[in-house]
């Protein structure tokens, strides 16, 4: 049982929905990253979503797109966000991180490395946006098989022919997009997100967890109220974006992870 499965097993015993935070690792450089991401948990979030900044993030909107190039002019990269991960778990080993990106840089570490150091530095699960089902062999079936969750995205153009291949190698939970496009483009309406859901877990035991357009408490609970629980990332690298203090995100965090938790 990895991480996120036993968050989520003490989540469905205690009758909770999840909230679940994504930011861009080394955004908006190293030391403040490390402190916004060891704050998290204290902020009620149940898994943290680690990005991995890229150069070329096609499936992300212009606020993580403008993360991922503060990360990178930073001097970030795979390994220092590998670093930032075991830097995060010699305080905490119970709190989730999944590491959220693009296949290219893994790729270019080699498979069978990046896993041996990830799962060394505490990372529990993956989402590769660009590695499809039909590439479960290349990353998706050797991550499983080291120990780590492979989360999949569904999205509302999954349709149920194809969502049997969507969910066939998934574990951990079900990351269903709330919109068509990309992050931070249109908001998240409950009343189009709640029938998809129940479709999604028609189809699979897995929690599934809703993301994208989602940046107010209100919208946090409204979702989460009809899902296993709420996503949000740009909504808080906007604020990590706007040069925020550490504390004042963290306090943005909270309000949101309240939200999600009164659903």
């Amino acid at each position: 049982m990895t991480r996120i499965d036993a968050k989520f097993a003490e989540l469905n015993a205690a009758g909770k929905k999840a909230f679940v935070a994504y930011v861009m690792a080394g955004d908006p450089n190293y030391d403040e990253s490390l402190e916004i991401v060891k704050g998290l948990p204290g902020a009620g979030v149940d898994v943290i979503e680690l990005g991995l900044p890229f150069t070329d993030p096609m499936a992300d909107g212009p606020t993580i797109q403008l993360a991922g190039q503060r990360a990178l002019d930073a001097g970030m990269t795979l390994q220092r966000t590998l670093d930032l991960a075991t830097e995060f778990r010699k305080e905490d080993n119970t709190t989730p991180i999944v590491m959220m990106g693009y296949y290219n840089p893994i790729y270019n570490r080699g498979v069978d490395t990046f896993l041996k150091d990830a799962m060394a530095a505490g990372i529990d699960g993956l989402i590769v946006v660009d590695l499809p089902p039909e590439e479960d062999e290349e990353l998706c079936i050797p991550a499983q098989a080291a120990g780590m969750n492979f989360i999949r995205l569904a999205t509302p153009t999954t349709d149920d022919k194809r969502l049997p291949k969507v969910l066939q190698n998934t574990s951990g939970f079900v990351y269903y997009v709330s919109i068509t496009g990309i992050t931070g483009a249109a908001e998240a309406e409950a009343t189009n997100v709640g029938p998809e859901v129940a479709r999604i877990k028609a189809s699979t035991d897995l929690p599934v967890i809703v993301g994208f357009g989602i940046n107010t408490p209100e919208k946090s609970e409204a979702i989460a109220s009809v899902a296993d629980g709420a996503v949000v990332g740009s909504a808080i690298v906007s604020q990590i974006g706007a040069g925020k203090p550490v504390a004042e995100v963290l306090a943005f965090v909270k309000s949101l992870s309240d939200g999600a938790h009164r659903a």
